[in-house]
């Protein structure tokens, strides 16, 4: 991701979620469209652990509220096995990683650039845990 506003903004975020994030990066692809999908399909499929809860992102995924998404990661945390999101790269996530996924969800339909996604995933997943333990972060009423 390199040093940036989106940088430390995910840290903002990150920092403050327990356990922890661990992310892992995977090296830009080369090549045509098809193959650049193929290539960080295996590097995707090969970096999650066996019994990883994977959850990937995807325009076709359920559009969640915050307080759905809440129930979900609880959900998933209790499962007892290691949850991993995966964020595609620009080609999209290639239909063997769309099949490995436990749950597929979406941000919207916009298009976003993978830096700001995982800036939202990160905000996500802290709001997930304020609203699961009660924390004022979050604010249901609509002003």
């Amino acid at each position: 991701m390199g040093a940036g506003p989106e940088s430390a903004l995910f840290a903002r975020y990150a920092e403050r979620l327990r356990p922890a994030l661990k992310v892992t990066e995977l090296a830009d692809g080369r090549g045509s469209a098809g193959e650049i999908k193929r290539r960080e399909a295996d590097a995707i499929l090969a970096a999650l652990p066996a019994q990883a809860l994977v959850v990937a992102l995807d325009m076709g995924g359920a559009a969640l509220s915050s307080e759905a998404f809440a129930a979900r990661l609880t959900g998933w945390i209790e499962s007892a096995r290691p949850v991993c999101f995966i964020i595609g790269g620009a080609e999209g996530l290639e239909a063997r990683v769309i099949a490995r996924a436990d749950a597929l969800i979406s941000l919207g339909t916009l298009t976003w650039p993978h830096m700001l996604v995982r800036v939202m995933l990160a905000e996500q997943l802290f709001r997930a845990r304020a609203i699961a333990t009660g924390h004022p972060y979050h604010r249901a009423g609509r002003p």
